[in-house]
């Protein structure tokens, strides 16, 4: 009875810090795993379903130009409430009902006879992850001690990039010796063991411990879950809006974002243009640009401290440096050059991520955090459907090289903007510095 007891409340000892190692906290190596094997499916099937509906189905551009679409309008929709939702309810919970029915739906997927099923099966599917991403943002920020949350933020990233590599590599194999739906079936499967993963800690109680930012607008977090859905959504927004930091932050994020998307889709346009005969070449570029927010990843861990400004700003900097590059490469330019400027791209994607993860759990407090995690996934949700299509007219107007160039300007200055405006946007916070103690996973807390 004790042990069930121990193992399912959030500890003291865990919120004050007291845990030596991230590698030791159970909870928390739980969510990883579990967030793995979800996010390694995700990108597992992503190639097989572009396969299915391009090459079995032969349906036409404007339907595979819906696929993104869809799968951004739940995030839209219903980002934001999926974040209040998230500081509500029972994380783990949550997370779990989300990896049962990402099951069902996939494969639903699996047996859909045309885009007319699969584009809504594929909505449904996307609304799952809108309500799984805060709520397992929110438990990270209670369960993970401060001075582990930026490793916590960069573990998650490392997992991320390494599927964007992997879970399509690996995809494709499986694709050239079985068919698109072995590829959605294993999705399936790992969205299952996803939720086992998560299954003993069902039972955890999710301590709130009273502190100077528990209480926010007078109400206590106790009262505070009593309160209407409706009026914890408004304090979502009220307090992101309060916070100069979290605002700045967004803002800034959003319009990067929306900068970067307008080309994020056109890749293949830019090189049927400029290398027509080298198919494989956006395959090379994304495996780079995977591999180079692998590495920035790693060093983040190692590194002193770097401020919000240089994480943010810098980040968009180099994908600014790397777009604006592809731009200029030509037909006799030797293909080394793509993978060299995707590298590029990727380092400045693992930096922006993993200090925009970071600063968010570390600047709200964890009655908040699924709620701003859920108004930014909601308002990057609205960049993600009108970005594209911006970046398509553009194209068509100006063509893809000269596209490339302008975006690629256009995020360089706003990456420059961050990094010399940092004090203004960012009040001059820094990240607390972490410093590695010669053990794996272990390091000492300084204020700069």
């Amino acid at each position: 009875m004790n042990t069930v007891s121990n193992e399912s409340t959030l500890s003291s000892n865990s919120s004050n810090g007291s845990s030596k190692s991230l590698w030791t906290n159970n909870r928390f190596m739980r969510m990883f795993i579990a967030y793995a094997l979800a996010t390694f499916g995700d990108w597992f099937d992503a190639l097989a379903i572009q396969v299915m509906v391009a090459y079995r189905w032969g349906a036409d551009p404007l339907i595979i130009a819906l696929i993104p679409v869809c799968m951004a309008v739940p995030g839209i929709v219903l980002g934001s409430v999926a974040g209040a939702l998230a500081d509500r309810l029972h994380k783990v919970k949550m997370m779990m009902i989300c990896d049962v029915v990402t099951v069902l739906l996939t494969i639903a997927v699996l047996f859909a006879p045309s885009a007319a099923w699969l584009l809504p099966l594929l909505a449904l599917r996307a609304m799952m992850g809108v309500f799984h991403v805060p709520a397992q943002q929110a438990l990270t920020r209670q369960v993970v001690p401060e001075e582990h949350l930026f490793q916590a933020s960069s573990l998650n990233g490392f997992v991320s990039q390494c599927s964007k590599v992997a879970g399509p590599l690996l995809g494709a194999v499986t694709l050239a010796v079985f068919s698109p739906q072995v590829c959605i079936l294993i999705n399936a499967c790992t969205r299952l063991i996803s939720g086992a993963v998560l299954w003993p800690l069902r039972r955890l109680t999710e301590k709130r411990e009273p502190s100077k930012s528990s209480t926010l607008e007078g109400s206590p977090l106790g009262e505070e879950s009593k309160e209407p859905l409706f009026t914890q959504w408004q304090k979502g927004w009220r307090f992101i809006l309060s916070s100069r930091t979290l605002l700045s932050t967004i803002l800034f994020g959003c319009v990067g974002l929306m900068a970067i998307l307008m080309i994020d889709y056109q890749f293949t346009t830019l090189f049927r243009e400029i290398k027509p005969g080298n198919e494989a070449l956006i395959g090379w570029m994304g495996s780079s640009a995977g591999a180079g927010a692998v590495v920035i990843i790693l060093l983040l861990n190692r590194l002193p401290r770097i401020g919000y400004g240089w994480g943010l700003g810098g980040g968009y900097l180099l994908i600014g440096v790397g777009i604006a590059a592809l731009g200029w490469i030509g037909p006799q330019t030797s293909e080394i050059w793509v993978i060299i400027w995707g590298l590029c791209i990727g380092l400045g994607n693992g930096l922006f991520m993993v200090t925009l993860n970071y600063l968010l759990q570390k600047e709200t407090p964890p009655a908040y955090v699924g709620r701003v995690f859920g108004i930014q996934n909601s308002l990057s949700s609205v960049v993600l459907v009108v970005a594209p299509l911006a970046g398509g007219a553009l194209i068509r107007a100006t063509g893809a090289s000269l596209t490339f160039q302008y975006i690629g300007m256009a995020t360089l200055t706003i990456g420059l903007a961050g990094i010399i405006l940092q004090r203004i946007l960012w009040e001059g916070k820094q990240p607390r510095r972490l410093e590695p103690t010669g053990e794996l996973g272990q390091e000492s807390v300084r204020q700069p």
